[in-house]
This record gives structure tokens, sequence and C-alpha cells, in this order.
């Protein structure tokens, strides 16, 4: 079968021939239908070869939507046929924080060897995955493959990032969304759905921008030098109540730490390489500053029912599988407006 795979330290991701995999004890074997492009994949692919933890090639794609093909012995809970999102954080399944869902913040999964599909494990870049449990299987009905494929992160991790702030985001406070691209634009919409907050984008594109009005930001500005001041501006020099950087490179994480309100929250979802100094002085009294990761099982089946209730109009770039290699390119070069999500 056909599969995308970084091969090697330095090298750019290539379509290769591998053999079709075959369900184990307890695993599925999924025939892809969509799965997305993301920027930690462009991260992963930058990583220096004492930073790689896990064998190379590895099939990229952790964000993966596909259709049961097979059910190894012992498998159960879904049915050969059925239309379903991959979960990607996969943990333990036992410890403390996996009993409640959050296998994002499995206790055990570092030490164990435990990777997400295409962050360590094989992902959704190819014609066939394993799923290793079908616990990280949750079904999408008759959503579209794929808008739904970027949900499981794109949807997922703003989710997750936008609850922990949601007793903030009253009537009459702000939410600053920087970055309108992937997360970012569909951020902005779950603002809008699960809070009463003004909403404003950031971003150094324009035609981001206008992405993010579109999905229905209030104010969209240019992520500058003087991004700060306009938003001490709107919010009558209060600052934002809660700052979602989707970004995290020094320049955002230094706007986010300039917009914020007194008590107001800053969560840094980007892996940008970014950083907030913490201490007495740096930050408005009470600013609380977190760096989230992904999402839970259960939030993600509520991004689902989002979906399912209309409320979500994911932008994506559609590529074929033999196109996937140009769509990384274009996403490396910021030329991706939404999400690309490859469709074997």
């Amino acid at each position: 079968m056909k599969a995308l795979q970084y091969p090697h330290i330095g090298a750019a991701p290539v379509l290769t021939d591998v053999p079709e995999p075959q369900p184990g004890p307890g695993e599925v074997l999924l025939k892809v239908t969509a799965a997305g492009a993301c920027h930690s994949d462009i991260a992963l692919m930058s990583m220096t070869a004492d930073q790689i933890v896990f064998p190379l090639p590895l099939t990229l794609g952790h964000e993966g939507v596909g259709t049961v093909a097979a059910l190894g012995e012992g498998a159960t809970g879904v049915q050969v046929g059925d239309s379903v999102a991959v979960y990607g954080p996969w943990g333990c399944g036992v410890c403390r924080n996996c009993a409640q869902g959050k296998e994002n913040y499995c206790l055990r999964a570092t030490r164990e060897g435990i990777f997400p599909p295409g962050l360590g494990m094989p992902g959704a870049m190819a014609e066939y995955m394993i799923v290793d449990d079908t616990r990280h299987l949750v079904p999408i009905g008759n959503l579209d493959p794929v808008t739904t494929a970027p949900l499981t992160d794109a949807g997922l991790t703003p989710y997750h990032a936008i609850k922990l702030s949601v007793p903030k985001l009253v009537a009459g406070s702000t939410a600053v969304v920087i970055g309108s691209g992937g997360l970012g634009h569909v951020a902005i919409q779950l603002l809008r759905a699960m809070t009463a907050a003004h909403v404003v984008a950031l971003d150094v594109s324009e035609e981001k921008l206008e992405l993010a009005r579109s999905v229905g930001a209030h104010e969209a500005l240019p992520s500058d030098a003087k991004a700060a001041d306009r938003i001490r501006d709107l919010t009558r020099g209060e600052g934002a109540a809660v700052v979602l950087d989707f970004v995290g490179a020094p320049p955002t994480t230094a706007i986010a730490g300039k917009s914020v309100s007194v008590e107001g929250d800053i969560t840094i979802v980007g892996i940008g390489g970014g950083s907030l100094p913490v201490g007495f002085g740096t930050l408005p009294y009470e600013t609380t500053v977190c760096s989230p990761y992904w999402g839970s099982r259960v939030e993600l089946e509520e991004v689902l029912q989002f979906a399912h209730q209309g409320v979500l109009d994911i932008h994506v770039q559609r590529f074929s599988l033999d196109e996937a290699p140009r769509a990384y390119e274009l996403l490396h070069d910021g030329r991706i407006n939404g999400r690309a999500v490859i469709a074997p």
C-alpha cells in the first residue's frame, strides 16, 4: 500500500510502498478516508537525531478518520464498515488519568514508549492504518471525513484550551486568538459557540485575517508590534480576559503577556518555542499561564457533537496521497489557509 513517510533525519516526506498491516489481538485495521497535516509534523521532521526516540521511517498523520476494515482477535465495540475518527494521544489506558479518559496526560506513556499515531507510531497518511485499541475510535456517523479529520487535533486542542477558561469568558469579556490558521480558525468558532466573549483574532497574514472574519471573529488585527496596544484600546485599557496563542513563538507570547488583563488567562498552545516569565511584577496580578496538550477522549466526542450540530465550518485544502509531499511544502511555507487534508 502507499504511505507518506518521514524516512530519515533531515529528509523531506516521501510517498513509498509498504506492506499492508494486519490487526493483532485487540487491534483495528482502518481503511483511511482522510488525514490532516499539522505543524506538529513539521516540528517532528525538524528534530535532531538525539531528539527522535522512535524508529524511522515513520508514516505521518496524527489526525485520522477511516472506515473499519477488519478487527483483530478480541476487538469489540466497533463493526466492519463503521466510519470513525481516531483519538490521537494514546496512553496506557490504566493510570489514573487514562481512567478518566485523559490519555493526553497519561502518566506512563513516556516511560513505556507509547506514542501517538504519526508522532511515533505509524499514522494515518496511508491507505490503511492500525489502531491499537477500540477505545481510541469515536464514531462519526454521516460527517464528512475530510472536514472531520482536523477535528481530532485542530478541533480537540482548541476546545480543551477554551474549556479551561470558560468561566472567565462572560458577557463583556474579550478573548484573543493569536494565529488564525488551522487551529485558530476553529478556536474562533468554538469561542462564539461556547461563550459570550468578544473575539479578537491576530495574524501576520491578511488572507488568514479574512478567514478569521469569515468564521466569526468580531475583530481581526495584524499581529505586529502595535497589536497589544490595539487590544488595550479595544478593552478600555483593561486587557483580554483570555489570550489563546496558537503560534507560541517568542513574538506572539510577548504580545500575549502585554495583552492580558488582571486575573486573566494566557494559554500557549503553539509550539513555536516561545515562553513567558512568571513572577511578581512580570505579568498583571494573578495571571495564569498554561500550556495544555491535546484533549481527552470525552472532549473529542463533544467536539464531534458540535460538528453534528452544524456549528463548525472547517476550511480545508484537499490533497490526494500522491500530492501529500506538496501539501507539506505549502504548510511549511505558511501557504495553507485552514487545514491541509490528505484523502487517500
